[in-house]
């Protein structure tokens, strides 16, 4: 039963008992000659069939009437209770319940991913994000797509177009979004809203047409990704160089693994700003291997950046090594994010 439908019922209750008290007042007024106070007293203790005796002597046609106001009255609570009933067997309760619930909860979370669409595309990259300790908030419309057992997921669900329903995910306060309904224009219009509403929200956008992918990225989008491309590039790969493709498959995709692929950014005030890559000595300081590097300035990710060139706030780098390498990479670059999770 929907929320308008018990609300509805509700209203004619409201109705049904305010009609039937003004009748059992004026009908004990009219039959039994009493003044206001006394009829609607009576009236009052006659619906709510609390027990109490009689105001005054009832006379035989005052009777009749008193048994036909309790019948009226037992019925209108009766409908209330079976309205209720209904609502609360159907699950619209407990539903409304869990979803309150599950809304305080998102209005704690801070830095988390929303992730638009929970298909093939959108729960794996919720299982990868998991994996790597990030908090994930679903937006579907489908309620059924994430199991109530799943603890592990925060679930919205709603028009992942509307600005409404973005900002109950919490948009203004995550740390990206994700784009990855089967559908390439609600994608763009999610990526239209999420950009309108936080401009420098990194988002990544899923794209099934090619044609449609230079019109994400002028929407706003910061990575625009084909899962057709990446699939049929990755068939090559193993095909052409399996080791190598085993190899980076084993590095992002294994969870009890020595070696991690990670970003991380050079903040302000750090000792590797201002530095060459040489002076730095990231690897003799942490062990960690440099295999890439983007300047904050923005370009094309630079591999294997030369010794002469200069490092950067703001620069992002892309090192290999143990967690505890990683640490202290974070730790010296000054990147609290990758820090608190490496």
């Amino acid at each position: 039963m929907a929320k308008l439908e018990i609300r509805l019922r509700v209203f004619r209750f409201s109705v049904i008992l305010m009609t039937v008290t003004v009748l059992g007042t004026v009908g004990f007024m009219i039959i039994e000659h009493w003044p206001i106070t006394d009829a609607f007293y009576m009236t009052v203790i006659t619906l709510s069939t609390v027990g109490f005796s009689e105001v005054r002597p009832l006379s035989p046609a005052g009777r009749l009437f008193t048994s036909a106001l309790i019948v009226a009255g037992v019925a209108a609570v009766m409908y209330l209770f079976g309205a209720v009933s209904q609502y609360i067997i159907s699950g619209e309760l407990t539903g409304s319940l869990r979803a309150r619930r599950m809304q305080q909860l998102i209005d704690k979370l801070k830095d988390h991913y929303i992730i638009c669409g929970y298909g093939r595309v959108g729960r794996r990259a919720a299982l990868d994000l998991i994996r790597r300790d990030r908090q994930c908030v679903v937006v579907d419309q489908d309620p059924d797509v994430v199991s109530p057992d799943d603890d592990e997921l925060f679930f919205i669900g709603g028009d992942v177009t509307e600005d409404a329903t973005l900002e109950r995910a919490g948009i203004e306060r995550a740390a990206g979004l994700v784009a990855v309904t089967g559908d390439d224009a609600t994608n763009l219009f999610v990526t239209l809203s999420a950009h309108a509403m936080r401009p420098e929200l990194h988002v990544v956008a899923r794209v099934n047409d090619p044609a449609n992918e230079a019109k994400l990225s002028r929407a706003g989008a910061t990575h625009v990704v084909s899962p057709y491309a990446i699939s049929g590039r990755r068939i090559a790969a193993q095909l052409l160089n399996p080791a190598v493709a085993d190899f980076l498959d084993t590095v992002l995709h294994t969870e009890n693994l020595e070696l991690w692929l990670e970003e991380c950014t050079i903040a302000e005030g750090s000792d590797l700003a201002k530095q060459t890559v040489a002076e730095s000595q990231v690897r003799n300081r942490t062990g960690v291997n440099v295999l890439a590097l983007r300047q904050a300035s923005g370009g094309r990710l630079l591999s294997n950046p030369p010794p002469d060139m200069h490092l950067n706030a703001g620069d992002t780098l892309l090192a290999l090594g143990t967690r505890d390498q990683l640490r202290d990479l974070a730790r010296i670059a000054g990147d609290k994010i990758t820090l608190s999770e490496a």
